[in-house]
């Protein structure tokens, strides 16, 4: 067995006495030293200055009863033991400088004596590991009789230890995850993975956190839920913030935004907080946080860094406490390189970043949604609606095929099934009514999708122009069929990921890493085409 290292407190009351009758009482830190079973290489003794003459006699007691027991005082200079912020930071300066040496020694972090602010610092410090040990509670003997040394229990806070408690914590992220996705049972690998991080920051961060994706795509109902789960585990006290910051135009973009002083422009008849204040000890959610001014920006970096800002007009600052989620639709890279915004902030903005699929990269996911917006219109409407059979396969063949392109993402899906829903008859969802509603959604997406002047059409396939007179007519009649759906597929698809997404969409069920452009790269590769040719 690894020889034993205790560190604790020395008692000033438990520990104390000086003459002979001190034999006759049980002192906790000279009782692990008497166990006949147990010897203790060496005790780590902390105390005050003040209590260097009691420290000095505990020594020589263990010493006399175990000399196989290595004792050294450490004093520590606390002026007040009840000072959390003081005994926390003397006690972790001394750990984080400690020569623990896990492979030849085991440490005990004694917690019965000393304050009950020292007791509760050795717990985090050793439930944190920077005290690498377990904890060891002494407790005195039934019958007081003098040698008697008690008992003492170790208590090991390594959670991955314990079955019961890892499967608890594993519970507890399983529901955390469920909350942030409304207890939708998605489906799409991708998108699980990224909310498994998210939850994983959103409760461990308070760094800002920026969300890109389109419209439509969730941005602002996800921002939401990370409040919603961070005040659940009493995280934040404050409130949840949200601006589009595309409606913040001119001069009351800033006064929005900061506040101003009363007087500090034209109609600033009196004082306004500002929406950073309104969000102290909250979450600031800042949408399409590309469309910001670029005064606005320097105002918003000092914000975020420094927790202080001056309201328009004013001559002090004012402090605001709050965690920043960002949202844009914006490839802000570009806009960065383009000069329209700020590298700094940017940079300050982009330590967690993660990318919503649209909803036409999800297709998977359309079904379970079907079914929790269902759900939410009965309990607003308190009437249950459902779809017939061949009502449900004709829209779901619609909406998970090449020809939806959901511009407007989970909100355009929101807006056609609580059409259907409101017009169902009977509580029932028709063909007849699918067919009316898909006829409505090609409307709706008509002129969106209307091919720019240099997309190809389809009648503009030409193989030989795009591989060669001699390449192309090497091609087997099964080679060119394929290569022609292909390449219809990429002239409808808006990106490389966006066209893999469709080509693969079964087979990218089954994969554990998933990279559909680089697929349909080497595949038009292997004809000598690229993405880049193919839309020139």
């Amino acid at each position: 067995m690894k020889p034993i290292v205790v560190i604790g407190f020395i008692g000033t009351q438990l520990d104390s006495g000086r003459g002979a009758g001190r034999w006759e009482k049980w002192r906790p830190t000279l009782s692990l030293a008497q166990h006949p079973d147990m010897v203790v290489a060496r005790m780590e003794l902390i105390h005050t200055p003040r209590h260097t003459a009691l420290a000095e006699m505990v020594k020589a007691d263990i010493e006399g009863v175990s000399p196989e027991t290595e004792v050294r005082l450490v004093p520590l200079d606390i002026e007040d033991p009840w000072d959390f912020g003081e005994v926390y930071t003397r006690l972790y300066d001394w750990a984080r400088a400690y020569p623990f040496d896990t492979a030849r020694e085991q440490y005990w972090a004694h917690i019965t004596t000393g304050t009950h602010v020292a007791q509760i610092c050795m717990f985090l410090l050793a439930e944190s590991r920077i005290v690498p040990g377990v904890l060891a509670q002494t407790s005195p003997p039934r019958r007081q009789r003098e040698g008697d040394p008690g008992s003492f229990t170790l208590i090991d806070l390594d959670r991955s230890r314990y079955d019961a408690i890892a499967q608890r914590h594993a519970a507890d992220q399983r529901e955390a995850v469920a909350f942030l996705k409304r207890g939708i049972a998605t489906r799409n690998a991708r998108f699980n993975a990224l909310i498994d991080e998210v939850e994983r920051v959103a409760v461990r961060s308070r760094a800002p956190i920026l969300l890109v994706g389109p419209t439509g795509a969730g941005k602002s109902f996800l921002a939401r839920r990370m409040f919603e789960l961070k005040k659940a585990r009493h995280q934040v006290s404050g409130p949840f913030v949200e601006v589009n910051c595309a409606t913040l135009r001119g001069d009351g973009a800033a006064s929005s935004l900061f506040g101003h002083k009363k007087g500090a422009f034209t109609g600033a008849a009196s004082e306004r907080a500002g929406l950073l204040r309104s969000a102290d000890q909250g979450v600031l959610f800042l949408d399409e946080i590309g469309e910001l001014g670029a005064d606005e920006q320097a105002m918003l970096l000092m914000a975020i860094e420094e927790k202080r800002f001056y309201p328009v007009g004013a001559d002090h600052e004012v402090h605001s406490d709050f965690q920043l989620v960002a949202g844009t639709n914006r490839d802000l890279r570009g806009e960065v390189a383009a000069g329209r915004f700020r590298e700094d902030l940017f940079a300050r903005i982009n330590l967690w970043t993660y990318e919503l699929p649209g909803l036409a990269q999800r297709p998977e996911d359309i079904e379970p949604n079907i079914e929790h917006l269902l759900a939410q219109h009965a309990q607003q409407a308190h009437r249950g609606v459902r779809f017939n059979a061949e009502a449900r396969a004709a829209y779901l063949r619609f909406a998970q095929g090449p020809d939806a392109p959901w511009h407007g993402n989970f909100r355009d899906l929101s807006a056609s099934i609580t059409r259907l829903a409101t017009l169902a008859e009977g509580a029932r969802i028709t063909e007849d009514l699918v067919q009316a509603e898909l006829a409505r959604l090609r409307w709706l997406w008509a002129r969106e999708d209307a091919a720019p002047a240099h997309t190809l059409a389809d009648d503009d396939l030409d193989l030989d122009e795009l591989l060669g007179t001699e390449q192309a007519a090497a091609l087997d009649l099964f080679d060119r069929l394929q290569l022609e759906a292909v390449l219809r597929v990429c002239r409808r698809s808006r990106t490389l990921s966006d066209a893999g997404r469709q080509l693969f969409q079964a087979s990218r069920m089954q994969r554990s890493v998933v990279n559909d452009a680089d697929r349909l790269r080497k595949y038009l590769a292997k004809h000598r085409l690229s993405w880049e040719r193919i839309r020139a």
